[in-house]
């Protein structure tokens, strides 16, 4: 995919981070000759990718995108588990977790855009995102058990907070692939682009959020995933907290200031 008018930063072979404009990033699954599955090399460089994203503060969003015309990721590269005895499977895990959690981590909002293929692992680096734009191409699933594991970078827990414990029961334990519109209709995703360009729907919805204030959205972010899970009076406990973190922020000065002066922010960031 073009990157013009872009700066790159590589991470390995096979991971990137763009940045576009002033406040969007996105983060590249670039493998195309093994439509982008996750080998010990890209686990890597995916985590460090997402260290240095979250390092940045000059990043308001993040998009979670892939150069193979199609598939966003199909999973875990099993052609390098073939060769694996148990302890190279051992060694190997902390730096696949390190990578899914690195994406689920992000404390700015992060937006993936799912074209083709989005399985197993695949699919959870999607679900760790805020956000899932897909397109007509978009094929996802968790089809872990039917090649002897389960889900591990946090489809189990990720799934049901998406769809409840019953449909993501279902969809686990078939190992189905569920296509883009059905996906929709569940909730797998979240919005379905137009045309077969999800990369260019999920930049377009984050420089609409981009626009906004980078302490307010990391904030709403944290109190949106803490509060996951509690009840109502611990749930508001976080929000306030939240909310004490951005109102004596630059940023609610600024916020305030430029609607009274009916002109655009120039958000500080802090």
């Amino acid at each position: 995919m073009e990157a013009q008018g872009t700066a790159e930063r590589r991470f390995g072979e096979w991971v990137a981070v763009r940045r576009h404009g002033e406040r969007v990033a996105e983060l590249v699954l670039d493998r195309p000759k093994a439509m982008n599955a996750v080998s010990t090399e890209m686990a890597v460089a995916i985590g460090d990718a997402c260290a240095a994203l979250a390092a940045d503060p000059g990043v308001s969003v993040t998009v979670l995108t892939s150069t193979h015309d199609k598939a966003f990721c199909v999973g875990a590269d099993l052609k390098e588990r073939n060769a694996f005895t148990d302890a190279d499977l051992v060694r190997q895990r902390p730096h696949t977790r390190a990578a899914y959690t690195g994406v689920l981590e992000l404390p700015m909002p992060a937006v993936a855009a799912v074209h083709g293929y989005a399985l197993g692992g695949g699919f959870e680096l999607a679900l760790a995102c805020d956000v899932i734009v897909a397109d007509a191409t978009a094929v996802v699933g968790l089809p872990e058990v039917s090649v002897g594991v389960i889900p591990g970078g946090g489809g189990t827990q990720l799934l049901p907070r998406r769809v409840g414990a019953a449909r993501a029961a279902e969809l686990v334990f078939t190992a189905r692939r569920v296509p883009a519109a059905e996906a929709l209709a569940l909730g797998l995703v979240d919005q379905l682009a137009d045309g077969n360009d999800a990369r260019a729907e999920a930049l377009a919805l984050a420089d609409r959020i981009a626009v906004n204030s980078p302490v307010g959205l990391r904030s709403a972010k944290r109190a949106l995933r803490l509060g996951q899970g509690l009840d109502l009076r611990a749930g508001l406990e976080i929000e306030d907290a939240a909310w004490r973190a951005t109102a004596f922020s630059a940023d609610r000065a600024e916020g305030v200031a430029a609607f009274n002066d009916k002109r655009p922010p120039r958000w500080p960031g802090v």
